[in-house]
């Protein structure tokens, strides 16, 4: 451990505290799984001394996946926050999954952050899901440095490294990647680091690398950002330490440079990356506050500003066994208190009344009591019943609602069924909890098949939300086939007869019907005609045959599917004085269409839904080439941004059901789709007879 290391051990079991916004740094670490961000995270927290030796907390659990269901996994499932202290600056390090099925639990860490730590491995630097995620970094508006772990693997070559991210992450600006640090090797391993604006080394720094022609490049591009800073550059001037950290920070706060640091899992560069988290990351009113929705009030308090109004975000809602619900929140501007009644708001308009319970500060397990969170902090609020993620806590007159980061559509459907009665009981009560926790779920109960669906990310996801149906909240379920809602039309004209005549003893029920029933074209939906004449169906019970006609039409004809674009005409019909009733006529309507439908050929029809799938240009042909297997009519193509490409197509969605989980493994996880109800058309005879066999 350095000397700067050990002057901060013994902060380990109390969290840290802050005074000043500026005395506040927000990061979060961005990285794909495997690439080492968990490790890197426990090599800051024991760097800055809040963790034992060992790499534990004090209860011998980890800062990072410490759920039982992340360590039967093996990565992470939730965002997670790790408060340190380093310099007499509270640094929250903020984790999120590096799994795209849980792209919401990272769009929710970027916007608590104020910058972002981006890990590439040495050993697979830049893959499509890297690109991804860099690409999600940059539309928050975050400033970045790069953090090339595994740098103490046997096949890392820090310079071939460098080239790859300067080639990916520079975005045209030929000096925009940087490197801050350089390794030092010994023995074939990285024992060390040297700094290129000091020159300071740290660890074994023997044999030293050459610096000269690194350091002139750094120098250049963080002059080249500050004018004054280049007119000294220009002029020949020697530009001292101070004057590079300075202008260092100014290029990290415009996204206009991204530093490179080296690091290896035994903590080398650890101490760097602290380092550079206080002295070139922005606080918190260094950046701006998040848009307010329109409609409401903008907040026109500076940013992160403690005496302002109070306006914090709910970042996740999770479920404690001891305390209830925890509720992450970063607070933007003002301070929030315990035992406050605050207003709690949401996009939709929805507003609640809450009222703040202890506020605590995670670490691992641990839950660390605090007095208050400053503007610009992050925070566990408890028992907040109603907040749900997104939405804006503020005091009780408030009218500042933030907009909420966009959630990831899930679009991977899962049909469960409860497994017992007594689950059956729970079930209702578990899927809202769930809900509450976990915003990219969307529950649907179809009305046309029944069937109770999770709507999820992808199987990562779809797995994760089962596990938490039974582990944290004791229900379980089956998966069961998740079935498309088909519907029937008729394939031509036919005519129905319906007899309703019980006569015998009592009052009886007589009604007879007549109907024809002749098919529309699709999307007409359900046209009802009276052309009885004669009186033959008293006129007071034709809505009544009207009302049997679209109740068996929804409850369909033998399949269980909904009957649609047909007109259905009453021609004739008998009725009694005393016997015929309302519901006698409701009966004798669904027979007749019942009997047409028996003479008619029905039609299959299936939904068909617009998609727009979003992917890389070098996906394209294999994209194309699925989406004809999958009976879709391509529609066209757009540009959406440097090598990416927007393809429009018209699938059935019986083709789409997995396609979440297939389009994701065609484009090596960096394709995403939307889906867009359209209308039903016909099922081709094939697929028909295949569904009537299933």
């Amino acid at each position: 451990m350095s000397e700067r290391a050990a002057a901060h051990q013994g902060a380990a079991g109390r969290a840290p505290a802050v005074a000043d916004p500026q005395h506040l740094r927000n990061v979060v670490l961005v990285g794909v799984s495997g690439s080492g961000k968990t490790t890197l995270t426990e090599s800051l927290a024991l760097a800055a001394g809040a963790l034992t030796r060992a790499g534990r907390v004090a209860d011998g659990s980890t800062v990072s996946d410490h759920e039982e269901i992340e360590q039967r996994r093996q990565h992470s499932v939730r965002l997670s926050l790790v408060p340190l202290e380093w310099q007499g600056v509270k640094i929250n390090l903020i984790d999120p999954p590096g799994h795209a099925d849980f792209l919401g639990e990272l769009r929710a860490g970027l916007r608590a952050a104020d910058a972002a730590v981006f890990v590439v491995s040495a050993t697979d630097p830049v893959t499509g899901p890297v690109l991804a995620l860099w690409q999600e970094c940059a539309d928050a508006g975050l400033p970045r440095v790069i953090a090339v772990t595994h740098m103490d693997a046997a096949r890392a070559d820090f310079d071939e490294v460098l080239a790859v991210c300067q080639q990916a992450f520079a975005d045209g600006r030929a000096d925009a990647v940087q490197p801050l640090d350089l390794p030092v090797r010994s023995e074939g391993r990285v024992r060390g680091t040297v700094e290129l604006i000091s020159g300071e080394t740290h660890g074994r720094a023997e044999p030293l690398p050459p610096t000269g022609p690194a350091r002139e490049r750094l120098v250049e591009a963080i002059a080249g950002e500050d004018d004054e800073l280049l007119e000294r550059y220009l002029g020949g001037e020697e530009l001292d330490q101070g004057a590079l950290t300075r202008g260092l920070r100014g290029a990290v706060l415009h996204d206009a440079i991204h530093p490179v640091l080296p690091l290896t899992e035994d903590g080398t560069g650890a101490v760097d990356l602290l380092d550079l988290i206080v002295s070139a990351f922005p606080a918190p009113p260094d950046r701006p506050v998040p848009e307010s929705l329109n409609g409401t009030e903008p907040l026109t308090a500076p940013a992160g500003d403690p005496a302002g109004p109070l306006v914090a975000q709910v970042v996740q809602n999770t479920g404690d066994p001891y305390v209830g619900r925890l509720s992450l929140v970063r607070v933007f501007s003002g301070t929030l208190q315990p035992d406050r009644v605050l207003r709690a708001a949401g996009a939709d308009g929805v507003v609640a009344e809450e009222r703040s319970a202890a506020l605590t500060s995670p670490f691992g397990k641990q839950q660390r009591p605090v007095d208050q969170a400053l503007a610009g902090d992050l925070v566990c609020v408890g028992k907040l019943t109603s907040a749900r993620v997104g939405d804006t806590l503020a005091e009780p007159d408030g009218a500042t609602v933030l907009t909420p980061w966009q959630l990831p559509e899930p679009l991977l459907p899962v049909a469960i069924e409860a497994r017992s009665r007594s689950d059956e009981d729970k079930l209702s009560q578990g899927l809202t909890r769930l809900t509450a926790q976990d915003p990219t779920v969307r529950l649907e109960q179809n009305p046309d098949t029944g069937q109770l669906v999770l709507w999820c990310t992808g199987e990562a996801h779809a797995g994760v939300v089962l596990e938490q149906l039974a582990g944290q909240h004791g229900v379980q379920v089956d998966q069961v086939p998740y079935r498309v809602a088909l519907r029937e039309t008729f394939g031509g004209p036919a005519t129905g007869h319906g007899r309703l005549v019980k006569q015998s003893g009592g009052h009886g029920q007589y009604a007879i019907c007549e109907l024809l029933v002749e098919p529309l074209p699709g999307g007409a939906g359900v046209e009802f005609v009276d052309k009885v004449v004669g009186g033959a169906v008293p006129r007071h019970f034709v809505p009544s045959v009207e009302k049997g006609v679209r109740a068996q039409l929804e409850q369909g004809v033998g399949g269980g599917r909904p009957l649609v674009d047909v007109r259905v005409t009453l021609v004739d019909g008998k009725a009694h004085s005393v016997d015929s009733s309302d519901a006698a006529f409701q009966s004798a309507a669904a027979l007749a269409l019942r009997d047409a439908a028996a003479q008619a050929r029905l039609r299959l029809l299936e939904p068909v839904a617009e998609v727009g799938v979003l992917v890389a240009d070098e996906y394209q042909g294999a994209v194309f080439s699925d989406l004809s297997v999958r009976r879709a009519r391509v529609l066209g193509t757009e540009p959406a941004g440097p090598g990416r490409s927007l393809l429009r197509a018209e699938v059935p969605e019986l083709e789409l059901t997995r396609y979440a989980v297939d389009l994701r493994a065609l484009t090596h996880g960096t394709g995403s789709f939307t889906r867009t109800p359209l209308r039903y058309e016909p099922v081709p005879p094939a697929v028909a007879a295949k569904l009537a066999k299933e």
